[in-house]
């Protein structure tokens, strides 16, 4: 018989036992983080497991120990820097409390985020982060909460029985509106606002509010899409210089969004900041890139990811009911986006007024960020 068709032995706890001169509980604990052993015998085993070539069933450990050290993460899409970021830090954190992460995303879609829920639970894991697709997502998926332990992050459930991280947004796109009216700007445009989430209520309110605060009148404009993407972005951004030019500065609901506008500011002649301040939310890794260098609102990451990950570990781990709300304090990250309004040229404002009317016309590389 020749080698290709012959059937590949799978290396078993009990080889490795048998290779160690040691029993099959004992291997059994030399696998396991934290159980009490000599560190001589779990070093032996250890190199026992890796000659071999023996990895742990996991279905049968989960069996035995009754976890699969197993989290599920959904989110709404892994294509959103954000989003990406966020389950990179969680995975992080994860893995060095020795879980893994069973990644879902709900493409925006309540229903598949349903799925996504079902699916993780299905998978048998020990508990689920969840990063919301809507402000429905948790009335929604209320019935399936009580069945294994949960933390929501980046949205604020407001006084509701369940664990959730966020950052304090209102306060966050607060001192955003201040730093661009200590800049001078007092016509600030505030693009991508959307009711859908509580975080998007939270972010048009303290921009608001900080206006009304100053003396200065409120300006938005409204996304069409809850998808936050450079292409929406984008593509809102074409709609708004081609239909208003009332602003100096404008204040992005999110970092994609940001770089959206800017690609579409290239793409007219409007130059940033000369012409128009940008200010973003987020800070996602495009940000700090030597061409865009966005000025932008920080939400502290890894320390969401922290602090989610530790809760729900210790619901699972402490077996208990009580819930916890942590709201994250945002900080302002000064690049080079925002410039003072120029009071000793006032012609510059309308500057870039009179080359967009002159530069509509549609790139073809419109959909490619310049990095």
């Amino acid at each position: 018989m020749s080698a290709s068709n012959q059937t590949k032995k799978t290396v078993t706890i009990k080889d490795v036992a048998r290779e160690a001169n040691v029993s099959y509980a004992t291997v059994s604990r030399a696998l396991s983080p934290g159980s009490s052993i000599r560190e001589d015998t779990r070093q032996r085993v250890l190199e026992v497991c890796d000659r071999l070539g023996y990895t742990t069933n996991y279905v049968a450990r989960s069996m035995v120990m009754r976890e699969t050290r197993l989290l599920g993460l959904v989110l709404p899409s892994i294509d959103n820097p954000f989003m990406s970021e966020m389950a990179y830090h969680i995975e992080c954190i994860a893995r060095s409390l020795d879980y893994s992460i069973m990644l879902c995303s709900s493409s925006y879609d309540l229903k598949e985020e349903e799925k996504a829920i079902n699916l993780v639970l299905g998978r048998q894991v020990d508990g689920i982060i969840i990063i919301p697709t809507a402000r429905d997502s948790y009335p929604n998926l209320k019935k399936y909460l009580n069945k294994v332990p949960t933390v929501f992050v980046n949205e604020n459930l407001m006084e509701a029985p369940e664990s959730y991280v966020t950052v304090d947004n209102y306060r966050g796109t607060f001192i955003g509106a201040e730093y661009l009216m200590a800049l001078g700007h007092k016509r600030i445009l505030y693009f991508g606002r959307r009711s859908t989430t509580a975080t998007h209520t939270l972010r048009a309110m303290g921009y608001q509010d900080a206006c009304l605060q100053h003396g200065v009148e409120p300006m938005f404009f409204d996304s069409y899409t809850d998808a936050t993407t450079i292409t929406n972005g984008y593509e809102m951004a074409r709609q708004l210089f081609r239909e208003r030019q009332d602003f100096t500065a404008i204040q992005a609901s999110t970092d994609t969004f940001a770089l959206g506008v800017l690609q579409a500011a290239d793409e007219y002649g409007i130059r940033i900041p000369e012409d128009i301040s940008l200010l973003g939310f987020d800070n996602i890794r495009y940000a700090q890139l030597p061409k865009i260098n966005l000025t932008t609102i920080e939400q502290p990451k890894a320390a969401m990811a922290d602090v989610a990950v530790n809760i729900l570990v210790g619901k699972i781990q402490n077996d208990f009911e009580a819930y916890s709300h942590r709201v994250l304090t945002p900080t302002l990250t000064k690049r080079s986006s925002c410039m003072p309004i120029d009071l000793s040229r006032p012609e510059s404002e309308i500057e870039w007024r009179l080359r967009l009317s002159t530069n509509d016309v549609h790139s073809p590389f419109a959909h490619e960020l310049p990095l």
